[in-house]
């Protein structure tokens, strides 16, 4: 009985790899009207993933099995339902634009290489140990490189795989480094072990530490937080759009709760040496990548460094959560970085979705300038294009400006009153190039005459329900925020 609660428990996972196999052997060995389908097998996987997370959110079925590899918890079921959801809307907008570049040459390798990533997001966010961290992270990671470099023919893709192959091996190596230091520190795996050791007093400090510094600048490299960045503009830039979306969306969620699980539940104990490398990185994304975005006249480099930027609010939540004896005010610092990852991906997910529909055969949408006169060619667009940008921007009452403002009261509330100014100072100036983006789509002469889309009408359908969105949890963000706060606090120990 104990075994198949342990498997019932990982659920979502023994569905999505088998039916990723599922998809990989129909596409393999079925004739070409069953390789047309795919695309909907692909969906309809996601569509039982995500029915089968939310069935097992619940008391019932939380806890830790695999000896402590795997936990389930609320957490969990939470953001793997976001994650299916994004990945989905991801194929349905990037789905045209991926055929008529030659990256579906069968039909499921793309599709199948998403599902994949996907699981490895799985994997990730249910992670218990230091070993299952790592397994996830290289089950995504190496499903996203294939992935970056599906456009054989293309120089562009061919090297910005290089690059985040490269890079990405080097990221892992270094956090594989930092869990072989706190595991020598404190002779355990197991994530609730570790922390029960420090607070027992049974680390050995300097290996634990030193340990800590290499799990940081691994999980920056991951968060695309400076200065371990530079893999980041080169691979939006280069990668084919869709795949860009994917790297930038359903992965932040999984690199974010790895975040919380090794930082938080495991190195909680010593959080007074991880709060002001939090602190650096922060300061250092904010100031990059807003500053550094001006520069840019790529759209999607521009939202590479926007990303950067981005992530420097999200490490700010985080190190504005540790206090002493205050459980709730921590769950509410942490709580508000989640909330901002939600966010983020949410207006990911529009931006990109913006320019897989503007892109058509022998034309990529990359640069600023493409965007000119989007307002007298479709207005739909060129609407979700500018909620898209003031809320990356944190312009009222959009879902952007709350989820600034929820970390910035954390900020103030932990008594770093400074960084909180410094915050706002880099918002202010990240506010010129996404109001740049603006005044191009709706006050500058269009220099293409072609008349524009919006997909079919389930693309236009899934558009307008992202921006509505984009506005809507910034009128009425309650719900969603008390959420992000509920699971914390139901799922993590601190």
């Amino acid at each position: 009985m104990q075994n198949l609660f342990d498997f019932a428990l990982a659920t979502p996972e023994i569905v999505l790899l088998v039916l990723t196999g599922a998809v990989l052997l129909i596409d393999a060995f079925g004739n070409e009207p069953s390789r047309r389908m795919t695309f909907m097998l692909t969906m309809g996987t996601l569509l039982v993933v995500i029915l089968v997370s939310w069935g097992q959110w619940g008391e019932a079925t939380q806890g830790r099995t695999f000896s402590g590899l795997y936990v389930a918890d609320s957490l969990g079921h939470f953001l793997k339902i976001l994650s299916a959801i994004t990945v989905g809307v991801t194929l349905i907008y990037g789905r045209a634009y991926a055929e008529k570049r030659d990256m579906v040459v069968r039909g499921g390798d793309m599709y199948s290489l998403a599902l994949l990533t996907l699981l490895g997001v799985f994997v990730m966010i249910s992670a218990g140990s230091m070993l299952t961290v790592y397994l996830g992270v290289e089950l995504m990671s190496f499903a996203l490189y294939g992935l970056v470099a599906l456009r054989r023919d293309h120089l562009a893709s061919t090297e910005a795989a290089m690059k985040y192959y490269v890079l990405g091996c080097l990221a892992s190596g270094i956090l594989l480094y930092g869990m072989s230091m706190i595991y020598g520190a404190t002779g355990q795996l197991g994530l609730a072990e570790i922390a029960q050791v420090i607070r027992d007093g049974g680390a050995q400090r300097m290996p634990l530490v030193f340990g800590v510094v290499f799990i940081v600048s691994g999980l920056a490299f991951k968060m695309t937080a400076a200065p371990f960045h530079m893999w980041t503009p080169d691979v939006y830039q280069g990668a084919p759009t869709t795949v860009t979306l994917l790297v930038g969306s359903a992965p932040k969620f999984a690199a974010f709760v790895i975040t919380l699980r090794l930082l938080i539940e495991a190195l909680h104990g010593i959080a007074v040496d991880w709060q002001p490398m939090l602190l650096i990185l922060a300061v250092l994304s904010l100031a990059i990548g807003n500053i550094v975005a001006i520069a840019q006249t790529n759209f999607k480099r521009m939202l590479a460094y926007s990303t950067i930027g981005q992530m420097g609010f999200v490490f700010l939540g985080l190190m504005s959560g540790v206090y002493e004896g205050q459980a709730g005010a921590s769950a509410a610092a942490y709580g508000s970085s989640l909330f901002y990852v939600v966010i983020y991906v949410l207006t990911t997910l529009s931006t990109f979705g913006l320019i897989l529909l503007l892109s058509r055969q022998g034309f990529e949408c990359e640069e600023i300038s493409d965007l000119k006169g989007l307002n007298r060619r479709n207005p739909l667009l060129a609407g979700v294009l500018l909620l898209s940008m003031f809320s990356l921007a944190g312009i009222p009452p959009l879902s952007g400006f709350y989820a600034k403002l929820v970390v910035l009261q954390a900020v103030v509330g932990a008594g770093h009153v400074w960084l909180a100014v410094f915050a706002v100072m880099c918002s202010l100036i990240g506010a010129f190039y996404y109001l740049r983006v603006v005044k191009t789509a709706y006050f500058d002469e269009p220099e293409d005459t072609v008349t524009l889309g919006a997909g079919t009408l389930v693309t236009r359908g899934v558009m307008s329900v992202n921006g509505l969105l984009v506005i809507g949890l910034g009128i009425l963000p309650g719900g969603l925020m008390s959420l992000c706060v509920d699971v914390i606090r139901q799922s993590l120990a601190f």
